[in-house]
């Protein structure tokens, strides 16, 4: 098990509620997050493709490579590029190095609708920093 050394300090009760409540404040941003980009017509995995993608500065990834990003099988990233695809937010394409690697390519419409939503995300993370570095801290 990772982190599972015999040097280490004994959890306190504290720590057990430091750790739920850091988890219970991740829960509430993924629920946050949910709502959002379903506002927009997005699902929550499309959402981090939209991301991971425009993570890159060419604002593109071969599909194998976003499946292991996002800790996918590249069948499901397929599936998420071809419902982003019908909205406009990506477009595939043949690698020029291998024709036999399809990109995954964020269009100037998927940039301006994540650039939205990102927006919105920092400010939310602004809103909730303070006390994930207080739960954090307790964790010391």
């Amino acid at each position: 098990m990772a982190g599972a050394g015999k040097n280490q300090d004994p959890l306190e009760e504290a720590d057990f509620r430091a750790l739920a409540a850091v988890r219970a404040e991740l829960r509430a941003f993924a629920h946050f997050t949910e709502a959002v980009v379903r506002k927009a017509g997005l699902t929550a995995q499309q959402h981090q493709v939209l991301v991971a993608l425009r993570a890159r500065e060419n604002g593109e990834m071969p599909v194998g490579e976003l499946a292991e990003t996002l800790y996918l099988k590249p069948h499901s990233v397929s599936g998420l590029a071809d419902r982003l695809e019908s909205l406009g937010l990506v477009r595939r394409l043949k690698d020029s190095a291998d024709r036999r690697v399809i990109r995954i390519q964020m269009t100037r419409a998927g940039r301006d609708l994540l650039s939205s939503l990102s927006l919105t995300h920092r400010d939310e993370l602004r809103r909730i920093r303070p006390l994930l570095i207080s739960l954090l801290s307790q964790l010391d």
